[in-house]
Parts: structure tokens; C-alpha cells; sequence
């Protein structure tokens, strides 16, 4: 098969889709030395894109550029750049497209399509997008799984959300789990000492990794821990990791309001390498999110062997199986008292690391590049 892989639209830092389209691209390389690959995207992007295998080809796309220049020369219908892209596409010698990021990027290709759906929060959590964000979302997630031929989604929840939402036929969604990156995995002490010197860990902590996005709900998460404190005489502290995102200034405000200072720290997007000691060194991982396609940082901290304390809510449940602690992320309260029975209890906290251990082989990349694979055949000889 020929199989075009359309980046086009990916950059770099775009949190749990760019973890999945990087891990997928190497995995693929990996697993199949059968079929040819042309993985397609925009400039700016392809120092991003490791190209390793001899199948696969990288193919930078300047359709900004041409479109400007369409414009320029005075073209007797006004080129979007929709256009100028379908239209660079549309003659490749491919046998099959697939859209790794939620939409059909330019639709009406001449290939049959596979589409990975990643997640429709906006039809859950309507108020944490802007309004223009909306009307993006709601012209192309519908139209893009109504057009493709097959659809990947991530977990049983997102595919039944696609069902009851959006009416698409089950039988045209394939479920298939993102994998873990052997990156996470048991450290021994002296290979994670460097980084507790310098982030100065030098207190038992939780480990949130979170962009501030809205939907990520740190701020149930610090008046969890406010109670913690008052209530528990909790001494350790809560270490925040991410990207600073749209809820940030209200994030930071709630740590001083609440009067978390001594005992919540923010330490901002540190580089992928370092995540692994963070998992290794936090006493437990919690993760009160109200809504997630997968949910990776909680298979990375279980193959890290650092317990989970998680939400209940979306696909969470799936990816954690048995091998977590669950609670209302929208009750302050009841994450309060599962941390609080999670912190002061080490054989608890022995279980969940070792059936975490257990749940996380579940899960790996070259099992997701075959199933994928098996995608792309299955759309092929149809």
C-alpha cells in the first residue's frame, strides 16, 4: 500500500495529539517495513517529524505561499487556502490518507480516508471555548467523521460519543488504544537524584502534569488540597507541570486566594526527558480531569510505577482499568478524601503501584501501529 500520513496543521506543542501523531509516525516506522509512507505537513513543522525508515518520505507542503501568489495574479475565483491545499493533494499516488488530528484536512480527497478522532469536549464543555473556536468545531468535527471512511478513535468512550452524538455507524469505528513510550518506566534512585537536587523535591509531593486548559480542573484539585491541609494536616506538596494555557491567571489566583503558596508549586513545561524522574519521585499521580480522548498521563505514570489517583469521569476509567483510585472530579471534597486515603497509606499506595505496573502492558505502541495498519488495509480493498 501507499499510505499518506497528512500532518498538515500540526505544531509542535500541541500537548496529547502531538504525543499521539510522534509516537504513531515512529511506531509505524518500526512495525512496517512493507508498505511506502508520505507524511505530509507545513514547514515549520518537519524538524518536528522523525523520518528514520527508508519507506517513509517527507513532503513539505507551502500552500501559504501559493495562495498569496493565486491572489496576487489576479485568479478569476479567490483561491482559500482550503483550496489550494485540496487541490496540491488531490493528485498523489496514494492508496490511502490518513488524518491523525480530528479533522479531514482538506476534505473531498479522491482517497479513501482515515480519520483519528482524538476527542468532542466541546459538545460536553461548551462554555471552555471561545466562540469562534465553537463555530470551528462544529463545521468541521460533524462533517469530518460523516466524510471519512473509517474512523480511529481513541477509546470505547469517544466511540460511543461519535454514536450517540453524532449518529455514525458503529460499525465504521475502530477503537485503538494509544501505546506508552518505554521512556516510562522504574528509575532507580540515582537516576532521578539530579533532578530532585535541582527542582528542589525535596518535600513527599503529588504530581499533577497538566496544561492549564479549563477542562484540566485545577482548581477543584487546590481547594481539594486547601482541605488537605486544613483538615488532614497534609505537609507535602502538590507539583504542577504544563504549558501555561487559558486558565493559567486563574490557577495562579487560586493558589494565592486559597493560600497555597508554601505548599503548591508550578513548575511550567519541562522538557519530555525530565517527565519520567517526576513520575518516579512523586508519592502518587492524580489526574482530576473532567474530560479526556485517552488520558496518556495516566498509563505514563502507571508504567512509571507511580500510583494513580484519578478522576472517574470520560475515558479515564479505560485507560486505568482496576489499578486506580477513582473520584467526582466536580466534588472537592471526594478528591480530598481519596487522596487523603491514598497519601497515608503505604500498603494502598504498594497496590496501586503494582497493579498500575501490570495495567500499563496493556498498552503499547507497536500494537497500536498494527491494529492502524490493519485500518488502512481494511479501507483499501473495499
Amino acid at each position: 500500500m501507499r499510505i499518506a500520513l497528512n500532518c498538515i496543521g500540526y505544531l509542535p506543542g500541541c500537548g496529547g495529539v502531538e504525543t499521539y501523531l510522534c509516537s504513531l509516525l515512529e511506531a509505524l516506522q518500526q512495525t512496517d517495513c512493507e508498505n511506502s509512507y508520505l507524511v505530509l505537513c507545513d514547514e515549520p513543522a518537519a524538524a518536528a517529524l522523525s523520518i528514520k525508515a527508508d519507506n517513509f518520505r517527507l513532503q513539505c507542503l507551502a500552500y501559504h505561499k501559493n495562495s498569496l501568489k493565486g491572489v496576487l495574479r489576479g485568479a478569476i475565483k479567490r483561491l482559500t487556502k482550503k483550496d489550494i491545499l485540496c487541490r496540491e493533494l488531490s493528485g498523489l499516488a496514494v492508496d490511502v490518507m490518513h488524518h491523525p488530528l480530528t479533522i479531514l484536512n482538506p476534505p473531498d480527497l479522491p482517497y479513501p480516508s482515515v480519520l483519528t478522532f482524538h476527542d468532542m469536549q466541546q459538545e460536553f464543555f461548551p462554555t471552555f471555548f471561545s466562540a469562534a473556536e465553537l463555530r470551528q468545531r462544529r463545521k468541521t468535527y460533524r462533517a469530518s467523521v460523516e466524510q471519512a471512511t473509517s474512523i480511529i478513535a481513541l477509546s470505547q468512550h469517544t466511540r460511543c460519543c461519535l454514536i450517540e452524538r453524532y449518529a455514525i455507524a458503529p460499525a465504521k469505528i475502530q477503537v485503538i488504544y494509544s501505546g506508552c513510550s518505554p521512556h516510562f518506566r522504574p528509575r532507580p534512585p540515582e537516576e532521578v537524584a539530579e533532578t530532585k537536587r535541582r527542582l528542589r523535591l525535596d518535600r513527599p509531593f503529588m504530581f499533577y502534569p497538566a496544561a492549564t486548559w479549563p477542562h484540566k480542573n485545577h482548581l477543584r484539585l487546590l481547594e481539594a488540597v486547601r482541605i488537605m491541609r486544613d483538615r488532614f494536616d497534609f505537609a507535602g506538596e502538590l507539583i504542577l507541570t504544563g504549558s501555561p494555557m487559558e486558565a493559567q491567571r486563574d490557577v495562579l489566583d487560586a493558589v494565592t486566594r486559597l493560600g497555597l503558596g508554601a505548599t503548591v508549586r508550578w513548575l511550567g513545561y519541562l522538557p519530555y526527558e525530565i517527565m519520567p524522574h517526576l513520575y518516579n519521585l512523586a508519592r502518587l499521580m492524580v489526574f482530576p480531569s473532567l474530560f479526556e480522548g485517552f488520558g496518556l498521563p495516566v498509563l505514563e505514570a502507571m508504567a512509571s510505577a507511580c500510583p494513580v489517583v484519578s478522576s472517574d469521569s470520560s475515558s479515564l476509567p479505560e485507560v486505568g482499568g482496576e489499578a486506580a483510585l477513582y473520584f467526582d472530579p466536580l466534588n472537592s471534597e471526594e478528591i480530598a478524601d481519596k487522596l487523603v486515603c491514598a497519601w497515608y497509606d503505604d500498603r494502598l499506595l504498594e497496590q496501586l503501584r503494582q497493579s498500575g505496573l501490570a495495567q500499563s502492558t496493556r498498552f503499547g505502541w507497536d500494537q497500536t501501529a498494527r491494529q492502524t495498519i490493519d485500518v488502512y488495509r481494511s479501507v483499501v480493498v473495499r
